[in-house]
């Protein structure tokens, strides 16, 4: 009976064969073979039910486990973000990339453009390539129920193989996926820069958030709000207007606001970059900052600097979140039996500069 244990629990840690996936898909192991060398031809319905097959029984991923088991480990991460043109994930990405480099880890970089399928597809990807990690910035859509239940999925995928799901600037999946998640204190950083706004005696002031179901614009309006009912002023549903991340989407909802008359005192804007547009739209329409109209935004990337006047911000330690979530991705506790995951959270902080002006 001895004997018997140790086999079965030697064969449940291997994981399915390429028998197990012929049989699953009702081929040869030969056809098997040919689907995965991709070197011989296939009937397309065979092919299809041998990828199916693969998928449900997370062949892939449990070959790899394999060979990491091995000593094949990768030295690879992935690094998968909306977009490299963005400052504030540029600064993380530059933080993963000097962790990386000084551990004599490579780093591979890929962006989705915000479209969760093609994000899925890529950690899908990489987990298919044995990347030693996969690191995620950014927020997510909230209560996408099918997205959340596949990449849940594809972190115990990973986990599977020994590599690691790291969660960058997001919620969690849930309790119990494997996974590790930095997040940085989004609402708290929103309720101290309205809690200064108002402090300055401001009460009608414009929101500018991202997408409404947007997990980071979610946060930082609930940190707005909180801080509105703490002060004993109304929230005021028509002050909010959601748009994108982005300095055209500031401009244009500033620009919309202004034509159709001036009943704020501020806007609070998404980010720095929305708010580079509010000040582009103000100067249109003959308003100086701050004496006309007082502006504050979020991440404190290098653009908070530039503008003029300096911009009053939320200061976000991107290039440390980066780096954190390489830290991570290389270190071996994930690997370690009974993990569960690792839940980090990074505080922000008002940085006050020349945007702000009290109310007359």
């Amino acid at each position: 009976m001895t004997d018997e244990g140790a086999s079965g629990r030697r064969r449940a840690s291997t994981g399915p064969t390429l028998a197990d996936v012929a049989a699953h898909a009702g081929v040869s192991p030969a056809t098997v073979s040919r689907v995965l060398a991709d070197n011989y031809p296939v009937s397309r319905s065979a092919r299809q039910r041998v990828q199916r097959s693969i998928r449900e029984l997370n062949y892939s991923a449990n070959t790899h486990a394999r060979a990491l088991a091995a000593g094949a480990g990768s030295k690879t991460m992935a690094f998968i973000l909306a977009d490299v043109r963005g400052q504030s994930f540029a600064d993380a990405a530059h933080g993963v990339e000097q962790e990386a480099a000084q551990r004599g880890w490579l780093t591979l970089i890929g962006t989705t453009q915000g479209v969760p399928q093609r994000e899925l597809a890529l950690v899908q990807l990489m987990r298919e390539q044995r990347a030693g990690a996969v690191i995620l910035i950014g927020g997510v859509t909230d209560g996408a129920d099918e997205y959340r239940q596949k990449m849940t999925e594809l972190a115990n995928s990973l986990h599977a193989a020994g590599s690691l799901l790291v969660l960058c600037g997001r919620p969690p999946l849930g309790d119990g996926v494997p996974a590790a998640v930095i997040e940085h204190d989004n609402e708290n950083g929103a309720y101290a820069l309205t809690s200064h706004l108002l402090s300055q005696g401001h009460r009608r002031i414009l929101f500018l958030a991202g997408a409404e179901r947007h997990s980071t614009s979610i946060e930082r309006l609930a940190g707005h709000r909180r801080a509105l009912t703490d002060f004993g002023v109304p929230d005021a549903p028509e002050l909010v207007e959601h748009g994108e991340f982005t300095r055209a989407s500031g401009y244009q909802l500033t620009r919309r606001r202004l034509t159709a008359g001036h009943d704020f005192t501020a806007v609070f804007a998404g980010t720095d970059v929305v708010a580079a547009g509010v000040y582009a739209a103000a100067n249109e329409q003959g308003l100086s900052v701050p004496e006309d109209l007082s502006v504050v935004g979020y991440d404190d990337v290098e653009l908070a600097q530039d503008l003029r006047p300096r911009l009053t911000t939320v200061h976000v330690p991107y290039e440390d979140l980066g780096r954190t979530a390489a830290q991570i991705a290389v270190a071996d506790q994930h690997l370690q039996p009974g993990w569960t995951g690792d839940h980090r959270l990074f505080k922000t902080h008002v940085v006050i500069r020349s945007s702000v002006s009290r109310v007359r």
